[in-house]
Formats: structure tokens, C-alpha cells, sequence
């Protein structure tokens, strides 16, 4: 029987037709995603079982459910229109085989740029944790995700190598940018393990706009990144090695000093990059004289004090936050990705990092209607709610398919 406000929909609509992702298709909605498969020359030429516009919200599905199978994953995203009669008899579930075709038809370029399109900072002046003095808090980090043991896998991405010898999987590799007041990873770059933090973050760094600070970990400082996101107008508050060679231009009076760094190849030092150090030792906690030493972009100390960048670099943690709802949560800490060739674990991870950004929209929009902390809230109970919505509001769509 028919859910109260469901209305007839007309005799030559197909079920597929009206497939969605519950409350997220407010973030997914048709409209974008049928703009995306046209600029990437994915709309199907024929009616197809698996219709491109299907295979777009299937690919975020298996992020959504990434413990249950190929087949169940599309019962879930038709379950909620199966009550109409004119569905029962016209539509089946596609087999495992039909969905592998149709994931390969659609590739990975269209899950790229649906994240791309929906991936931006959301935090406006006055919510909390999400600026310093003005400055909107992003930080950069990378992470990784363990892929199938298949031919095709194993000769593209890497397997890391331990103490103990080779990781037992191959590992693809994400670096991120994160606006730290609200979880959302608003730009990202993948590739194999093998290619490193740096250079994938390379790829994200033209994200960055004047207004930011950018928190970062020692792995990240180099010369010419350095430069790349001083190019784009952001500031910079990364941890640097304590073994890096800084030629000291002048104290200053909240305790941090300028000094000058250089390009490795630059040996006669006729190229100095000036920076504000700031050091310290943590006293408490483990490891109770751990020391730091902060490279900043911000040179006077009016403007940003010293021991308010020292405390404010803890949140550059709020990434590992992230990435832990991404991996423990949302993969529901499932050992490896599903796909088997390079093309679909890119596609798959795409997809992934789209969902995130999907949650993050809904829990953020949700805290602003009552002026409350997104962070505040739960990320697993929002996931939960996005999973209830896809089986029971479906929303239908005059629109045809793509």
C-alpha cells in the first residue's frame, strides 16, 4: 500500500527513473548529477537496465552500506519504491555481473567530479571553532585505504613496507584539506601509496584562498610547497623538523623569531624564504618533553601571538577526526576496498569522500538551524539517519533518465 502523500507516478515510468539517496539527494540531486555525465560524455546512448544517473547513486550507496553485497546494496536503493505495483512486475535486481558492466561504463571521472562539485568549506563568521581571529581553519593530512589483492591492483598501487617486511595489502593513498570547524574534507587528491604526501598535495593546494590558515604536520613543509600555498593568498602554520637549518634574522617580542630557510639545490643561498619560528616543549602527557617547532607565514605577532598558534596547532588534529568517521564509521572499518581493478577503486573512493561530504552538509545544516556545533553532533547517528532515508523516502522525479 502506498506511503501517506505518494502520489501514482505515470504508466511508462520505470523504477530506475526514480532512484535516489534519501535526504542526501538534496546534496546529490539530479539536476547536478545529469550535468556531470553530460560533460564527461557518460549518458547512455540506449535505455539500459543500470541508467548512468542509477550507477552515480549505486556508487555512493556502497559507501553508504559497505558491509552488504553488490545485489543487496541496489535492494536498499530500490526498497522504498517496490510498494507500487507497475515496479513489482517491470523491475528486478540487476545481477552482480550487470553492475560490475555498469560500473565500468561510468569509470571513475564522474565520482571525481561530483565530489569536486559538492566538496567546499561551509562555516560562516561567528561558528565556532571554524576561525581564529578572522582566518578560516583548514589543515592538510593524508591517509590511506588498503585495496584488493587483485592483478590489476597489484601492479599499479603498492604494498608499504613495515618493520616486520611488506604490508600484506596494496594501499591507495588520499591527501586532504579539511575545514576544521565543521569536518568536511573540501578538496582531495588520490593516487598509489607509492606516490608521496607531498606530491599529492600538490593537487589540492590551488584549494586554498586568501583568508585561510592552513594547519599541517612536519611531513609536509618543503621550499616549493611552501611557495605554492603563499601563491594562493592562504597563510601557513605547519610543524617543520627540528633538524632543519634556519638562519636567524631577528627576535621578536612574544618569544618567536624570524629566520630564513632555503631550497636544498640553493647552496650558494641566494634565494631565502623568511618564516616566524615558533618552539616549545610539551610538559605534560606521555611523552612530557616532546619538542616543536611551528614554521608560520604570519610575521607579526600582534596579528597572531605565539602562544595562541602553539595552542591553536592541536587543531590540526581534527583531520585525524575525520578520516577516522571515513574509515571506521562510514567503511564500517571493512578491510579492503571491493573493487578489483584500478579504474573502480578510484571510482569507489570518489564516492566515498562525495558520501563524507554529504554527511557533513546535512549534520552542519542541521547545527545551524539551531545555531549549535556540527561537531557536536553524531557522525554515526547522521550516518544511521542517511541509511533509514535512502530505504523509506526515495523521492520521486518527474525528470527522465540519464
Amino acid at each position: 500500500m502506498p506511503r501517506p502523500g505518494w502520489r501514482k507516478q505515470p504508466e511508462d515510468s520505470r523504477l530506475t527513473d526514480h532512484l535516489s539517496i534519501g535526504v542526501l539527494t538534496r546534496t546529490f540531486s539530479r539536476e547536478l548529477i545529469d550535468s556531470i555525465l553530460s560533460s564527461t560524455g557518460k549518458v547512455q546512448q540506449r535505455i539500459r537496465l543500470l541508467p548512468s544517473r542509477v550507477m552515480i547513486y549505486y556508487i555512493l550507496a556502497l559507501s553508504l552500506y559497505p558491509q552488504d553485497s553488490y545485489e543487496e546494496v541496489m535492494r536498499h536503493l530500490s526498497e522504498g519504491l517496490r510498494w507500487a505495483d507497475q515496479f513489482r512486475s517491470s523491475w528486478s535486481v540487476p545481477s552482480k555481473v550487470a553492475i560490475f558492466k555498469a560500473r565500468l561504463r561510468l569509470g571513475a571521472e564522474p565520482m571525481k567530479r561530483l565530489y569536486e562539485a559538492v566538496a567546499k568549506p561551509l562555516a560562516v563568521p561567528g561558528d565556532a571553532g571554524a576561525f581564529y581571529r578572522g582566518f578560516r581553519l583548514v589543515a592538510i593530512d593524508g591517509t590511506s585505504l588498503s585495496v584488493a589483492d587483485s592483478a590489476e591492483n597489484l601492479a599499479h598501487f603498492s604494498k608499504p613496507t613495515t618493520p616486520l617486511g611488506e604490508a600484506a595489502y596494496a594501499k591507495a593513498r588520499i591527501v586532504g584539506l579539511l575545514e576544521c570547524g565543521t569536518h568536511t574534507i573540501f578538496a582531495a587528491d588520490v593516487g598509489p601509496y607509492s606516490t608521496a604526501e607531498q606530491v599529492l598535495a600538490q593537487g589540492v593546494i590551488d584549494q586554498l584562498k586568501p583568508g585561510m590558515l592552513c594547519l599541517g604536520d612536519r611531513g609536509f613543509f618543503s621550499y616549493d610547497l611552501w611557495q605554492q600555498v603563499a601563491s594562493t593568498g592562504a597563510q601557513v602554520l605547519w610543524r617543520a623538523k627540528v633538524n632543519y637549518r634556519i638562519e636567524t634574522v631577528a627576535e621578536l617580542e612574544d618569544g618567536s623569531y624570524l629566520g630564513n630557510v632555503y631550497h636544498h639545490k640553493d647552496r650558494a643561498k641566494r634565494h631565502p624564504m623568511m618564516v616566524r619560528v615558533i618552539e616549545y616543549h610539551i610538559t605534560e602527557g606521555e611523552d612530557p618533553d616532546l619538542f616543536y617547532r611551528l614554521f608560520c607565514s604570519i610575521t607579526d605577532p600582534e596579528i597572531a601571538p605565539a602562544h595562541e598558534l602553539a595552542a591553536l596547532y592541536a587543531k590540526r588534529w581534527e583531520i585525524e577526526s575525520a578520516f577516522d568517521e571515513l574509515k571506521t564509521h562510514q567503511f564500517e572499518a571493512r578491510r579492503v576496498l571491493r573493487s578489483q581493478s584500478p579504474e573502480l577503486v578510484y571510482q569507489e573512493i570518489w564516492g566515498m569522500l562525495a558520501l563524507h561530504v554529504g554527511i557533513r552538509e546535512l549534520m552542519y545544516d542541521v547545527s545551524a538551524s539551531s545555531r549549535g556545533d556540527p561537531l557536536s553532533l553524531s557522525f554515526l547517528g547522521s550516518l544511521r539517519t542517511a541509511r533509514t532515508s535512502a530505504l523509506m523516502s526515495p523521492g520521486f522525479s518527474p525528470r527522465g533518465p540519464r
